[in-house]
């Protein structure tokens, strides 16, 4: 059975394969804090910062779509394995996405490339 934190990353990836910006930030809060890992350094902060990079990822990139290749849950964490495709440059990535939620909204996400 999937946890209330697995639901709201679930449907943050349904709404980036659908280029639905609004839906896909909706379950993000609004100080979200972006990281790399395993550096732990801040990427950016806030969710106008996040609604300015993804709604120029989204333009740039109308054909993307992040297929899950695996994820792991335990409490109030979710960790995503993903392979993109469709990217304008013509590149498939490879990421880890691991996100921590506070029950309503996703908190904090670290990406390794």
């Amino acid at each position: 059975m999937e946890s209330r934190a697995a639901d709201l990353v679930q449907k943050q990836l349904d709404a980036y394969n659908a280029q639905n910006l609004e839906e896909f930030l909706s379950v993000y809060s609004e100080d979200v804090e972006i990281r790399d890992f395993p550096s732990n350094n801040l990427v950016y902060k806030g969710i106008d910062k996040m609604r300015e990079r993804y709604g120029k990822l989204f333009k740039d990139n109308p054909q993307q779509h992040a297929q899950l290749l695996g994820r792991i849950e335990q409490e109030n964490f979710v960790i995503d394995h993903e392979k993109v495709t469709g990217r304008s440059n013509g590149k498939e990535v490879f990421a880890i996405a691991m996100y921590e939620t506070d029950g309503a909204h996703i908190t904090k996400v670290w990406f390794k490339k």
